[in-house]
């Protein structure tokens, strides 16, 4: 014990050290990587009737597809002169495209179309990033702490760029909207641009995704490091979705935000409701856009995300799904390290206190609380990453963004009769699959065609 060791700050901090070493070990997305493999495919396609790339635009040149970016990390360059982002803060939003390819030079995106869609595929498809294009600075996210030469490197400005390629992807896809992803802490620029094209992948690449790849720090005490970046640096994520309702086509703006991600998901909400509280709540909707918001894992104090609550984030976007666990590992590392209940952590069974059942029950239309545990592959691993590893997580994330259905509709039951939190019953699935047909008419088409239904 510590008493033999001497005074009790000590152990403290060896109890601290020990903690982060174990977060560290469990990170948000593993090891440093330029490379992934695919998650398994959302099961509400694994039969094949319900085809997210029945009308998917194709890729010129076909083997390479870009995904948007939008980053605050420093730019630098590696060994062979090529652009890289550092894990350091730029301090102001630099956009661009990011390269990805299939991980096999013998495949293309086509290919992958139909292999990753073969959930007994060993080790899954992987893709890798290879490039990067920098636009230059978004102009209105720097400060008086720039020099006005650095912003206005280059040629045309770089939100005329960015905006003109988005609204170009927008022309050629069924869906005219954008999507954020928002990664967790401990991660490379890298890694956000391959999650958000795997995303995108299982939407059939209709609309644009952006990943947002904030200067998160793959180091062992990177849990303290982050933090604060998180807590500063939402301004950022507040600025882009601002800059892309006002100069693109965008229709809608959704966001994901995991793990470390969440936290600044809410931040920006919580500005830009505060900026706005002057506002009618279908004036701020119809002015900022943005659709469906979605927590996964979400490392935040519940008691926090509360107070954001009180400060009007619901009035932003038109809904926001917030998924817990009652089996995740990083989240139990995190609550022990701050002492504090994370906002991804289920409430024990009788926790939910009258007064927030009251308030979940009022605003239903705005709030969705989705209980994952029970849901096929959510405890994978360490039970954190359980949008990717989930194929019932993930249909659900996908399906709620590409046709707005709220949790019933999409096949989700009450936890308890009366209850206002959700969870996935066994035949979700199915039950999925069925409001599928229903509402997208391409869908029944197949079915029909198969002569049966699902």
């Amino acid at each position: 014990m510590i008493a033999e060791r001497g005074p009790g700050r000590f152990k403290i901090l060896d109890i601290v050290a020990g903690a982060l070493a174990v977060l560290a070990l469990v990170a948000c997305s593993g090891p440093a990587t330029d490379r992934i493999d695919m998650m398994p495919v959302p099961e509400v396609f694994e039969e094949g009737t319900i085809d997210p790339f029945v009308t998917a635009p194709d890729f010129d040149p076909p083997e390479l597809t870009e995904v948007f970016y939008a980053t605050d990390r420093k730019p630098g360059t590696d060994q062979q002169g090529r652009l890289r982002y550092l894990n350091e803060r730029g301090n102001a939003i630099r956009l661009g495209v990011a390269q990805v390819e299939p991980n096999d030079p013998r495949l293309t995106w086509q290919d992958a179309r139909s292999i990753s869609r073969l959930r007994s595929l060993g080790g899954g498809f992987p893709i890798r990033f290879t490039g990067a294009t920098d636009f230059g600075i978004l102009d209105r996210s720097a400060t008086e702490f720039f020099s006005p030469k650095v912003v206005q490197e280059g040629g045309a400005p770089a939100n005329e760029v960015f905006a003109g390629k988005i609204n170009a992807w927008l022309a050629k896809t069924k869906r005219k909207h954008v999507y954020i992803y928002v990664h967790g802490f401990q991660v490379i620029f890298e890694n956000p641009t391959l999650v958000a094209t795997e995303l995108w992948h299982f939407l059939g690449y209709q609309g644009a995704f952006v990943a947002f790849a904030w200067p998160s720090t793959p180091s062992r005490f990177a849990y303290l490091r982050d933090l604060d970046t998180a807590v500063g640096y939402a301004r950022h994520l507040r600025i882009l979705i601002e800059y892309l309702a006002e100069e693109t086509d965008a229709e809608q703006i959704h966001l994901v935000g995991y793990s470390m991600g969440g936290r600044i998901v809410l931040r920006a909400l919580k500005q830009l409701a505060l900026m706005h509280h002057d506002l009618e709540t279908e004036e701020i909707r119809r002015k900022l856009r943005i659709g469906h918001v979605v927590l996964a894992a979400s490392d935040m104090d519940r008691e926090v995300a509360r107070m954001f609550l009180a400060d009007g984030i619901l009035e932003v976007p038109e809904h926001l799904t917030v998924y817990m666990s009652s089996r995740d590992r990083v989240l139990g590392v995190a609550r022990f390290l701050t002492q504090r209940k994370r906002l991804g952590q289920m409430w024990a069974e009788g926790a939910l206190s009258p007064e927030v059942a009251k308030y979940l029950y009022k605003r239903e239309a705005d709030l969705s609380v989705v209980y994952v545990t029970d849901a096929e592959g959510s405890t994978e691993g360490h039970g954190h990453a359980y949008f990717r590893d989930s194929p019932w997580v993930s249909s659900d994330i996908l399906m709620s963004f590409a046709y707005g259905l709220l949790p019933a509709d999409r096949g989700l039951v009450r936890t308890a009769e009366g209850a206002p939190t959700w969870a996935f019953p066994e035949d979700y699935v199915a039950r999925l699959r069925n409001v599928l047909i229903e509402v997208n008419p391409e869908y029944r088409e197949a079915v029909e065609r198969a002569g049966g239904s699902s």
